[in-house]
């Protein structure tokens, strides 16, 4: 469970109800201090950490398996704290395989409402709450649970989608999003 989420990112307090986290035109994606530079010159792209995918194709093809290239949506969330723990997911997995030093961060999007209504509750999460190991639904059980709510239970076979977005707080938009509709937290 993550102890270390900064103030200025703690938000579920004012987004999370016994319905779920409230939704707006306001999205969040986290990230790695390493992707900034590119983020802030071409926006955020579908698969777009260039260097993460270098390397498991150097990975696979070490082992003997090939590797084929899917392009994966933008990851999105309505709220701060959950982006700032995917952040620090994305921090995890790139220093695996870069052994480089990196910051979690956290990317706010606002987005016009044609592109917004775009956005979609992320229901392919569901193979992901399946993956042992994974702990979000621990750690976002640990913020209801803060905040005097019952943690929600998803059942991928039977649940709503927008079970995915409201009670997980996850979303994708298939399209890039360009740098205009971006702004760097602190």
């Amino acid at each position: 469970m993550m102890t270390n989420i900064p103030n200025s990112l703690q938000d579920a307090k004012d987004l999370l109800t016994k319905e779920g986290f409230k939704a707006g035109s306001t999205w969040y994606h986290g990230t790695s201090s390493a992707l900034i530079t590119s983020i802030k010159e071409f926006g955020l792209k579908r698969s777009g950490d260039e260097a993460l995918k270098q390397s498991t194709k150097k990975i696979m093809a070490t082992i003997g398996n090939s590797y084929t290239e899917t392009i994966e949506p933008v990851f999105l969330t309505q709220s701060k704290e959950l982006a700032y723990y995917w952040a620090t997911q994305t921090v995890n997995k790139r220093t695996a395989h870069t052994g480089a030093e990196e910051s979690p961060v956290v990317v706010a999007i606002n987005l016009p409402e044609q592109i917004n209504n775009s956005v979609k509750p992320d229901v392919g999460a569901a193979s992901l709450l399946l993956v042992e190991g994974n702990d979000y639904l621990d750690y976002l059980g640990s913020i209801y649970n803060e905040l005097g709510l019952k943690a929600p239970t998803i059942d991928p076979a039977k649940s709503d989608r927008l079970d995915y977005l409201y009670k997980l707080g996850m979303a994708y938009i298939n399209a890039d999003i360009d740098a205009k509709y971006l702004d760097l937290l602190p």
